[in-house]
């Protein structure tokens, strides 16, 4: 495949072990500079975004080709645009819904990573269940007035700019009293608080509402419209699914090349359980490349995305208890520590275990919600 072999060509050019460190770590004050510098490279070869229409920076890329790029990025380290959440999500939404003002003023900045973006989904009380938000925008003429609060902001913290989802219509069914607005962060009334996680990262903030005003140009797609714009946002990066697999093996890789897990494999009952995740990592990428086949045929995608979620966090989990079981003390400090405990949030990173099992069992089997 050209496109394979132009991106290998062009990564053994241009990634650096800079970058590479950089990347194996969530987007930092200390390490934004390297990645925005990296991000631009990206971008101005094609690769920040190759699924994307030639127009808005891309390369038009297909499914195969999507593939095949995540394959080359994963095997040599190389991280991707900061904003991942953007620009897998947020820019196809700007693409399906925005004025073409909207198009021409966003989708490049965010492309180069000169703008970061966040996603106002998640509300304390309101975490996957979206329909539930509480956050109000109420017209003023030409303005919306914003309260409320959004919490698990990705890059929040960082972020210039802001895809929110805000209830205009209270009176108005759960799903249809929703809009969803581009919001600049940098607006008055807006405050930040940093999250800190178990794991020592600040990757994620709250953000807190009051009075802000908004301008009635700022609104992605119609007026309480809001649920389909997120629909379309989450349902983007069909590919995607791709990286659960391909994150997991390489994980797995670098815990079976530590000395003391290779010693460790003289114990029958550790060999068993590493070919028990070898295998589940295999199974999903078998999944995978089913559901990649369906979708080339033109089937609908289906539950695929909830499957590979559920699968990727269940091995997630289990491959960190694995490299504490194999490494013994050595693996309560560093990398596989931090691991350990980074892996308690697969089960609610990206949608929670639950949610995903309700939409496997409504939409996959046919079952009835109560």
């Amino acid at each position: 495949m050209e496109l394979r072999r132009e991106l290998r060509a062009w990564l053994d050019a241009h990634i650096t072990p800079e970058v590479v460190e950089a990347g194996r770590h969530p987007v930092a004050d200390e390490t934004l500079g390297t990645l925005r510098a990296w991000n631009r490279q990206l971008a101005d070869a094609g690769w920040a975004a190759p699924t994307w229409p030639v127009e808005h920076g891309g390369r038009a890329a297909g499914l195969d080709e999507q593939v095949a790029y995540y394959e080359e990025m994963d095997a040599a380290g190389a991280p991707g645009p900061i904003n991942a959440i953007g620009v897998a999500n947020i820019a196809p939404a700007i693409m399906a819904y925005g004025t073409d003002g909207q198009q021409g003023r966003f989708l490049r900045p965010m492309l180069r990573g000169d703008e970061i973006w966040s996603q106002g989904m998640s509300e304390p009380d309101s975490g996957s269940d979206l329909a539930s938000l509480r956050t109000r925008a109420e017209p003023d003429g030409d303005w919306f007035v914003v309260n409320g609060q959004k919490t698990w902001n990705s890059l929040g913290h960082l972020a210039d700019w802001c895809q929110l989802y805000v209830r205009t219509a209270p009176d108005a069914a759960r799903h249809r009293g929703i809009s969803c607005l581009l919001v600049d962060l940098r607006s008055p009334g807006i405050g930040v608080r940093r999250l800190r996680t178990i794991t020592g990262d600040v990757s994620f903030s709250e953000l807190f509402f009051s009075d802000v005003r908004v301008p009635a140009s700022a609104l992605l797609g119609p007026l309480h419209a809001g649920w389909t714009v997120a629909m379309t946002t989450l349902s983007h990066e069909r590919a995607g699914v791709a990286r659960f697999h391909l994150g997991l093996r390489s994980k797995l890789d670098a815990l079976l090349a530590e000395p003391a897990a290779r010693r460790a494999l003289g114990d029958r009952r550790r060999r068993q359980r590493v070919a028990h995740l070898w295998s589940q990592i295999a199974c999903m990428r078998w999944t995978t490349e089913r559901s990649l086949a369906q979708l080339r045929l033109g089937a609908a995608g289906g539950t695929a995305g909830s499957l590979a979620k559920l699968a990727w966090s269940r091995a997630d989990q289990e491959l960190a208890e694995l490299a504490i079981d194999l490494l013994g003390l050595g693996a309560l400090s560093g990398e596989w520590a931090r691991n350990l405990a980074s892996s308690r949030s697969t089960s609610i990173a990206g949608g929670t275990t639950e949610i995903n099992r309700n939409i496997v069992a409504e939409q996959g089997l046919g079952l009835p919600r109560h």
